[in-house]
């Protein structure tokens, strides 16, 4: 599986000491190397598993950095040059943009939710937790209904 990730799935991962996980699920992570940059601000070393590699075509990183940041824009145009499977990115706008080119997503709660499914994770809700309270993790309420009703963890009602 070809997976591009973007900034802040990694970064909230390394914060809570759980970034193995997306080793486990998808082998090699591909970031642009402007993630690259945005990762090493933060974090002195990443994971060997992630491999950085710049997208070829500029022109289209920069139509695309008139809607987004540098990172998201490379990490999209890098996910459709390499043929990924999936483009880990959480920002709606992104993620929007992401869709509209073409290019499949998966954000870092359903990352979890496989996680789950697949046997490495024991709850998304605790770690949904973790990420919120360390690493300031934030997604909709809504969306986090869903994933734990799916993970089998449902929330209380309101």
């Amino acid at each position: 599986m070809i997976v591009v990730s973007d900034t802040s799935a990694i970064t909230s991962l390394i914060q809570v000491g759980r970034v193995e996980l997306l080793a486990h699920l998808y082998g090699e992570i591909f970031i642009p190397e402007a993630v690259q940059m945005e990762l090493l601000r933060t974090h002195l070393t990443l994971p060997k598993f992630i491999r950085s590699r710049g997208p070829a075509n500029q022109s289209e990183v920069r139509r695309l950095s008139t809607e987004l940041d540098l990172g998201e824009a490379e990490a999209i145009i890098l996910a459709k040059e390499i043929g990924a499977d999936y483009l880990l990115i959480d920002e709606s706008d992104g993620r929007r943009v992401a869709i509209r080119e073409g290019v499949r997503v998966v954000g870092l709660l359903g990352a979890l939710l496989e996680a789950k499914e697949r046997g490495y994770l024991g709850s998304v809700r605790e770690l949904a937790g973790e990420l919120e309270a360390i690493a300031g993790f934030r997604v909709a309420e809504a969306v986090k209904r869903i994933v734990f009703r799916e993970a089998g963890e449902d929330l209380p009602p309101p």
